[in-house]
């Protein structure tokens, strides 16, 4: 069992507290077999709300499933108190931005998509359905008449 942390790093432009919004926010993951090393060729995504039995009524995870390649049974569960926002302060440095708590796998790639939230550093204004898929995004805050932005989005995970 293991803890691991995925820590995001972008370029904000005029923007702070870039989250995940809401339980429903997708986490897209690849994964890795601790037994055997097979890794899944697809995105998965995990969220706050999926919730599996773990083998032999030892509690739940936000995913369980076999290898393909072994039949090793797995989980990976999101722990919801470590998600942090990536705040003005934050960018262009590592920060870890949630942890998984990891039985039999390790996740080693992510993909930002939809589904993130950011303010305005300066107004406060809100904006929400923020898509990284691209890496990028743009936007313009009418309130104080500035472009902001989150640029150059990459990651990677430590172990906890």
């Amino acid at each position: 069992m293991g803890k691991f942390g995925l820590q995001f790093k972008a370029t904000l432009e005029n923007v702070t507290n870039v989250r995940p919004e809401g339980d429903d926010f997708r986490w897209y993951l690849k994964l890795k077999c601790g037994n055997c090393g097979e890794v899944s060729d697809k995105w998965q995504y995990i969220t706050l709300l999926d919730s599996a039995p773990l083998k032999g009524g030892r509690g739940s995870a936000s995913m369980v499933q076999k290898c393909k390649l072994c039949s090793r049974e797995n989980s990976i569960d999101i722990l919801r108190d470590t998600i942090t926002p990536y705040n003005a302060e934050d960018s262009e440095r590592f920060k870890t931005m949630v942890q998984f708590e990891c039985r039999g796998l390790e996740p080693v790639d992510f993909q930002a998509q939809a589904g993130f939230a950011a303010q305005g550093a300066e107004s406060g204004t809100p904006f929400s359905e923020i898509n990284l898929q691209e890496n990028d995004w743009t936007d313009y805050d009418e309130k104080v008449s500035e472009s902001v932005g989150i640029y150059e989005v990459t990651h990677q995970f430590i172990k906890c």
